[in-house]
């Protein structure tokens, strides 16, 4: 079986053109019976030697970092870095292992942030350093190995950094901290949505990376709704629940339009809060929680069930020259 990721690399080797490489994956996704447009495919595990593999290099980087502490602080995030790197020569490279990419990636860019922290303390302006640092080594590490959540801890890195140089001359109040996350949040979103545009029918890596960016838009854009709503500031009344449902129907509005659900996972918890705690305000105490997880969770179903009527219900209202630059109906 040939990944994706396997079409890619012939591509960068010579061996098929661009052209050939998406008419072989237009074909392929023409023959197969599941809905291959509008759906939300990422590669995570192919198999259990993923899990196998995941499992040695978390103890070989434990060792690392327990060890390099052991002779210095900084060291041992370095090393853990330097050997993440190192895995990655083979692991990502040669081998191509979803899982243990990310997994790999990750630790690579936590050692860089961990050595910032211990050299400099942990202050907010060291955090920002650490951050700058971490969007560099993200940077070099997105140029070596291609691996899609790159970008998005890149982006994370890069909003770490300005944010935390924010915090450095403006108290942290609420309302800014909230303003913050908003425009971190638009920032990551839109560029999410740059990548969606350069592959709208989801064919290639690129779609792997915007899946990434959109998980790490969404709690930096939900976050400061619900916040300015005080959902968790005490108890909830109806005007507070009718809102927080609007907001989450344009949740699922936007949801629909680009076909990606990163946005509704992430506002999930603040409904069921916000249900659970008004029916307790009503005395229902011991059921509220259940109650209100049966009914979302149904209406979850009822949408993923109906998904793509949906969709193109709401996509129907749009004029053509946005509709072209959204994923195509199934």
């Amino acid at each position: 079986m040939y990944s994706d990721d396997d079409l890619s690399a012939a591509v960068q080797a010579g061996i098929l053109t661009e052209d050939a490489a998406q008419a072989f994956r237009a074909h392929v996704a023409q023959r197969k019976s599941a809905p291959a447009l509008d759906e939300e495919h990422f590669r995570l595990v192919t198999g259990f030697n993923d899990i196998f593999v995941v499992i040695a290099c978390l103890l070989m980087l434990a060792s690392v970092a327990w060890l390099g502490g052991a002779i210095a602080p900084p060291l041992g995030a370095l090393a853990v870095s330097a050997v993440a790197w190192a895995l990655g020569e083979f692991f990502i490279l040669r081998r191509r292992m979803a899982l243990p990419a990310i997994v790999l990636l990750l630790a690579f860019t936590g050692g860089i942030v961990a050595a910032g922290f211990v050299i400099d303390g942990k202050s907010t302006a060291a955090l920002a350093l650490a951050c700058a640092i971490a969007a560099v080594a993200t940077w070099l590490h997105w140029r070596r190995f291609h691996v899609p959540i790159t970008v998005a801890a890149g982006a994370a890195a890069v909003v770490g950094c300005a944010v935390s140089l924010l915090l450095v001359f403006v108290p942290a109040t609420k309302a800014f901290t909230n303003l913050l996350s908003l425009l971190a949040g638009i920032g990551v979103f839109a560029l999410a949505m740059r990548w969606d545009g350069a592959d709208t029918r989801r064919e290639t890596r690129k779609s792997d990376v915007a899946f990434w960016l959109h998980l790490l838009a969404a709690p930096l854009l939900v976050r400061p709704i619900f916040s300015a709503l005080d959902v968790f500031a005490g108890a909830t009344d109806l005007r507070q629940a009718i809102a927080v449902v609007a907001v989450y129907v344009a949740i699922a509005i936007v949801s629909l339009s680009i076909d990606r659900r990163a946005l509704m996972v992430s506002a999930l918890i603040y409904v069921l809060y916000t249900f659970s705690d008004l029916l307790r305000q009503y005395g229902v105490v011991s059921l509220g929680f259940a109650i209100a997880a049966f009914v979302i969770g149904s209406g979850l179903l009822l949408l993923s069930a109906f998904w793509h009527p949906a969709r193109a219900r709401v996509i129907g209202f749009f004029p053509d020259g946005l509709r072209h630059r959204l994923p195509p109906l199934r």
